[in-house]
């Protein structure tokens, strides 16, 4: 039997070389590559495209738009992981968020309780989801799901996370060209318009996008994720305890997920699970004032690691 084959479309940048690096020694695999300087000929990207079990999209949105329109009219074989944004709240892709259940709330569904896994395995077409989107999505459509609080909930959101997130041209500023601003922690996305935003708002299952404040620090990789949730905004009552509790029951079974009450007095850091593909979601505070954090690595469970577990659910329905 024939190994399924994967071509990564965009292998240059920063998600692709390490989704690349993650794929290149998987022997269950045949990796298709591209000669360097046909990256951006259209014709040979075409054929490896249309030659591909599986092709994942490490593009800019643009980009990863046109290299979807390069399949072949009569291709039904093929199937797309989408890395960039382009796709994630589109008609016709599938979020990849595999320890999400979807539920009877999506109209399209029989009413059942589904994981996003066992739609990601059967769906032609997969969306990689956004790292800032990974922790809030995690963090907020458990409490949702268990009516903890309403659809209508008003939220913020603070995101702390490693310059690596923001490609080769950040990496460069803050290893090789750095500037005394470039020591502090940045806000960004100060316009309310970050392009995270419409997934962090549909998958979360609330109905108003989160006032987000996404921060940008020192470090090369992590991610601090925090919503902060006041006792009369839950819809009963709750300590961290039991909070706790509800995400343990919502995610039981799910490898990769871990859930735990704050010990009195920690510091929470972002690097805490860098180099890591698994989430840790931490509460704290008290029946008035809770928070909930997620803490992962923005390049493992925020993007190609959380593209490996796509990539291997999907390839698990290849004949």
């Amino acid at each position: 039997m024939s190994k399924p084959k994967v071509f990564i479309d965009g292998q240059e940048g920063t998600t692709g070389l390490d989704i690349h690096n993650r794929l290149w020694h998987n022997d269950a695999i045949e990796l298709l590559t591209i000669e360097p300087a046909l990256r951006k000929d259209a014709g040979a990207r075409k054929k490896l495209i249309n030659d591909a079990d599986v092709v994942i999209l490490a593009l800019p949105d643009a980009a990863a738009r046109e290299a979807v329109a390069l399949l072949d009219a009569d291709n039904r074989r093929t199937r797309v992981l989408d890395a960039s944004t382009a796709h994630r709240t589109a008609d016709g892709w599938q979020y990849g968020l595999p320890e999400l259940i979807a539920t009877p709330l999506d109209e399209a569904l029989d009413p059942e309780l589904y994981r996003f896994a066992d739609l990601i395995r059967v769906s032609r077409f997969v969306a990689n989801p956004g790292c800032h989107a990974t922790g809030f999505i995690m963090a907020v459509h458990p409490l949702v799901f268990f009516e903890a609080i309403s659809r209508d909930a008003l939220l913020t959101c603070t995101s702390l996370t490693g310059y690596s997130g923001g490609g080769k041209k950040m990496i460069a500023e803050y290893e090789h060209e750095k500037t005394d601003p470039l020591f502090a922690p940045a806000v960004y996305g100060l316009s309310q318009e970050h392009k995270h935003l419409p997934e962090m708002t549909k998958y979360s299952g609330l109905r108003a996008a989160p006032v987000f404040l996404p921060i940008v620090d020192d470090f090369y990789k992590g991610m601090a994720v925090n919503i902060g949730l006041h006792g009369r905004q839950l819809l009963r009552r709750y300590t961290p305890e039991t909070l706790a509790e509800l995400y343990a029951q919502y995610y039981a079974g799910q490898t990769g997920v871990a859930v735990r009450v704050a010990a009195a007095d920690e510091k929470l850091y972002a690097t805490r699970l860098a180099g890591r593909d698994d989430i840790e979601l931490v509460i704290a505070g008290n029946e008035e004032r809770v928070t909930v954090t997620a803490l992962f690595d923005n390049l493992g469970k925020g993007a190609s690691g959380a593209a490996e577990k796509n990539l291997t659910l999907m390839l698990s329905s290849v004949s």
